[in-house]
């Protein structure tokens, strides 16, 4: 028998469990209520994202327009067409009209329609037209959705510049990759509810998030001053029978570029596709190498021997150090001695006694080795990168190499005589352009650039771009002095040929060896601006590896002439005499 105790300790026992029970009961049915009422709401979502199937919308793309507002880069509606393993009731169906319509091998078709996925693609980039016929049809799992694929109004225009975009639609090369934050958007989805078997309730429907579309991107490319260069290239090419020719226009006050010309260019709505003749038995990285030496910017990716064009660089450090005045005289016997090292003159004879303008307007090798020695190596390394030459531009492309040049310890009295008339040392040619643009502009260095301002849809301003610059690389009289030295060279020296009637022109002309020497392979060059006394536009052009004549003077200085004579009264740039008429 139980005692009293023990009646009462057994009594409590059950009233513990009971409460503990009651307890349970109660915070399981406050649980549910909770989970019932409160979030009902967020468990109904996940079951409707466990069951519902994720296709994305492409967003368009932001345009490229030019300064004007030209499109230079826009987009293509185009289809995908996918199909869903689990949706499909006639295989043989489907597979028969994508291989017709889409003209793709059935065995391709086939181990997709077959496919236990959620989804597969059969093929982007589906011309509109096709791809609504193809809707007609009605197939049940067979998926056509509408997004953008990039589309290139001018084709081969500016082609390196620009750049393109891969199947994904993200830039690859040139601007499309470099502003692709901007451009890219945001993509959008479509949700389709299905069953556990993965089968599309019809009577759900479908949900859209849709996409944004990106920020349309103005560029300082003239679309007008792009095609003359581009026009003056090619028919440059042809003439000499050269490999190359790059033509690059600037405005030197604050570095907007107006044109960027690599000729040959590509075919950026199809820039895959390689000439039959060049693709021929080449295993599939060779063609990619191929690919990618065609894509290739030289203007800002390759280096070369810039030659006298250099020495505008090398008049500025002189006078600005005060080793050489305009009114120094020199004396060339046609060669100089550097140690042991007889470096000639072009032109054999030798010029005789000249001040330090006429050295320049004949571009005299000894004059300028002498005024190099003058400075000497430090004081040359100091201006070497106080012009900036030591360091990128900054230009916004990707890819930009930087300059080649012999460590300041390395050099000796050749090596910095050979520096200072443009050989043994290697720059990109949008450095050359920048640093003398940065010479003659009153010396401020600039940096190069084409991104000016993103818009939205509307064409109302998001964001302006700025760009840094640096301020007193050389003084306000030294700057001076080398746009009066330069349009010398033009008008009564070496660089004449770039003399356009009516208008100033400051320039300099080179003609340098590519490397090895001996090889008979030349690269002419000049760099040309107006109005000489107040430079708003300058231009580069260089003629590689050009076949017969090979001077700059007489191969490229024409090229800018030319450019000038077309694009100056565009700018609305004033004649001279005009000017001196009114002041």
């Amino acid at each position: 028998m139980l005692t009293d105790n023990n009646k009462i300790f057994h009594r409590k026992k059950i009233l513990v469990m009971f409460l503990a029970c009651t307890g349970i009961l109660l915070f399981l049915f406050g649980r549910l209520i909770y989970l019932s009422v409160w979030k009902a709401e967020y468990y109904s979502q996940m079951a409707t994202e466990l069951h519902e199937r994720e296709r994305s919308i492409k967003a368009a793309r932001g345009r490229i327009l030019d300064r004007n507002g030209k499109v230079l880069a826009d987009n293509k509606t185009v289809c995908t067409v996918s199909v869903i393993h689990n949706q499909i009731k006639d295989p043989e169906q489907v597979i028969k009209v994508l291989c017709e319509e889409l003209d793709l091998s059935e065995e391709y078709v086939r181990a997709r329609v077959e496919k236990y996925s959620s989804m597969e693609r059969i093929r982007s980039n589906v011309d509109k037209a096709l791809g609504d016929r193809i809707r007609e049809y009605d197939l049940e799992g067979v998926k056509v959705d509408e997004d953008y694929k990039r589309y290139y109004p001018y084709s081969e225009l500016a082609s390196k510049v620009l750049g393109f975009t891969g199947s994904d639609n993200q830039g690859i090369i040139g601007l499309e990759v470099i502003y692709e934050e901007y451009l890219q958007g945001e993509p959008g989805k479509i949700l389709t509810v299905t069953d556990a078997a993965g089968i599309e309730v019809e009577a759900a429907g479908e949900r859209r998030i849709e996409p944004v579309a990106g920020s349309d991107l103005v560029i300082s490319m003239d679309m007008n001053i792009q095609s003359y260069a581009t026009q003056l290239a090619a028919q440059a090419m042809a003439a000499k029978q050269a490999d190359s020719v790059s033509i690059l226009v600037m405005n030197p006050q604050n570095g907007e570029m107006l044109a960027m010309v690599n000729v040959p260019e590509f075919d950026l709505n199809n820039p895959f596709e390689l000439p039959e003749d060049m693709s021929a038995n080449l295993t599939n990285e060779e063609q990619q190498n191929l690919l990618n030496s065609i894509w290739r910017n030289g203007c800002i990716n390759d280096t070369y021997e810039p030659g006298s064009t250099f020495k505008i660089i090398t008049a500025a450090a002189g006078l600005e150090e005060g080793v050489v005045t305009p009114n120094s005289t020199f004396s060339c016997p046609g060669f100089i001695m550097v140690d042991d090292r007889r470096i000639r003159c072009h032109k054999v004879a030798g010029h005789g006694s000249q001040d330090f303008i006429h050295a320049t307007m004949n571009s005299c090798n000894p004059v300028f080795i002498t005024v190099g020695l003058r400075l000497g190596v430090e004081n040359y390394y100091k201006y070497f990168e106080q012009f900036g030459l030591k360091r990128k531009t900054g230009i916004d492309l990707p890819g930009e190499a930087g300059t080649i040049m012999h460590r300041m310890e390395d050099m000796g009295n050749v090596e910095l005589a050979t520096v200072s008339f443009g050989q043994s040392f290697q720059i990109t040619p949008i450095q050359l352009l920048t640093t003398a643009a940065s010479i003659v502009n009153g010396g401020n260095r600039i940096t190069p650039h084409f991104g000016m301002q993103t818009l939205d849809e509307g064409g109302n301003v998001l964001e302006t771009f700025t760009y840094p610059v640096t301020t007193d690389i050389v003084s306000d009289e030294t700057s001076a002095i080398m746009r009066e030295i330069l349009e010398r060279v033009v008008s009564e020296g070496s660089g004449k040929n770039g003399a356009v009637e009516g208008f100033s022109v400051g320039g300099k002309t080179a003609t340098s060896q590519t490397l090895p020497r001996g090889s008979g392979r030349y690269i002419a060059s000049f760099v040309g601006f107006a109005p000489a006394e107040d430079p708003q536009v300058m231009a580069l052009a260089i003629v590689n590896n050009p076949q017969g004549t090979y001077y700059g003077g007489q191969v490229a200085a024409p090229i800018v002439r030319q450019l000038f004579e077309n694009i100056l009264p565009y700018l609305g740039i004033k004649e001279y005499n005009q000017e001196n008429e009114q002041s």
